[in-house]
């Protein structure tokens, strides 16, 4: 059974289309990176599904249940971690928990609950003195309240330190080992790309793509970048190479060719630089998602436009 289904998504505010046609599947079980520009629709989205607002057209299936038609019962099996949150200072972070176990009325360990976002140490101490790393996981206790089905995260690790990020990526893991499946919105290119089994990438409402990483990768020129060093490099070598079968692109990049390759293996591209200039040494880099995210969301840009 998929976790979240989309079918014809659409949610108009006046004249302005938030949400396009929405169509996507995320599997039960998946950690499952949601990504766009500011804008592009993806708080919308999650509303939907949390039947915080209504769609103009289409169906939000979340954990089998139509999200409007049972919204209640989806938001129970559903645990929040939204963009905005608040703690209240004057409170403890025990007490935040037992506040959210007695407004699902389930019975839980508050401590246990800590114990799992890793702040159990500062139970007792009150909110209003906690880091913002604290404070996030904190919430991400609160949201873990009944044992979810299905975690929503909305930007998790906006703001944090590198340690801060590094533990809240363990803790996503972590509660996906136990079965939970992971609805990841985020801006941090960084943190998707270490803890997403897929992706999407929304824009303008619309979605441009669906994929593993190494399947976006494998979908576009930027999959690999070739470094290249060359004898006498200059601007004609440059045409030159531009200019060949199967490279994408090419540039100099401190003293060295900078190659996307489009089309060829590796090896058939340096053979035919080879060929212009003298290889003496090459080294290849994946592309990163923050480059997969620029692409796509420019070629659809370009596409509207």
């Amino acid at each position: 059974m998929a976790a979240i289904e989309l079918e014809g998504l659409t949610k108009r505010f006046g004249d302005v289309v938030a949400v396009d046609g929405l169509d996507l599947t995320i599997r039960e079980g998946e950690i499952f990176g949601f990504l766009g520009p500011n804008g592009a629709g993806k708080s919308t989205t999650i509303d939907v599904l949390l039947d915080f607002i209504r769609p103009t057209a289409g169906t939000a299936t979340v954990l089998g249940h139509d999200a409007q038609e049972a919204g209640q019962l989806v938001r129970s099996r559903t645990g929040v971690l939204p963009d905005g949150y608040h703690v209240y200072d004057r409170l403890t972070g025990r007490q935040h928990v037992e506040f959210a176990i007695e407004m699902k009325g389930v019975s839980e360990d508050p401590d246990a609950l800590l114990e799992r976002v890793r702040i159990a140490d500062a139970a007792d101490r009150k909110a209003g003195g906690y880091s913002k790393g604290m404070r996030q996981r904190l919430v991400l206790a609160m949201a873990l309240v009944g044992d979810p089905d299905l975690l929503v995260l909305d930007e998790p690790s906006t703001g944090l330190d590198p340690n801060g990020a590094r533990e809240m990526r363990e803790i996503i893991r972590e509660e996906n080992d136990r079965g939970t499946t992971v609805f990841f919105s985020s801006h941090v290119m960084e943190q998707v790309e270490a803890v997403c089994d897929r992706v999407a990438i929304i824009n303008r409402g619309q979605l441009v793509a669906v994929d593993t990483i190494d399947g976006l990768r494998d979908s576009t020129e930027l999959g690999e970048t070739l470094y290249v060093y060359v004898t006498d490099l200059d601007e004609g070598v440059l045409e030159q190479v531009r200019s060949l079968d199967g490279i994408g692109s090419a540039s100099i990049d401190d003293g060295r060719l900078r190659v996307s390759i489009d089309g060829v293996s590796k090896f058939a591209a340096l053979h035919a630089i080879d060929q212009i200039a003298s290889v003496q040494d090459f080294s290849v880099v994946e592309s990163s998602l923050e480059d997969l995210f620029v692409r796509y969301t420019n070629d659809a840009q370009e596409v509207e436009a």
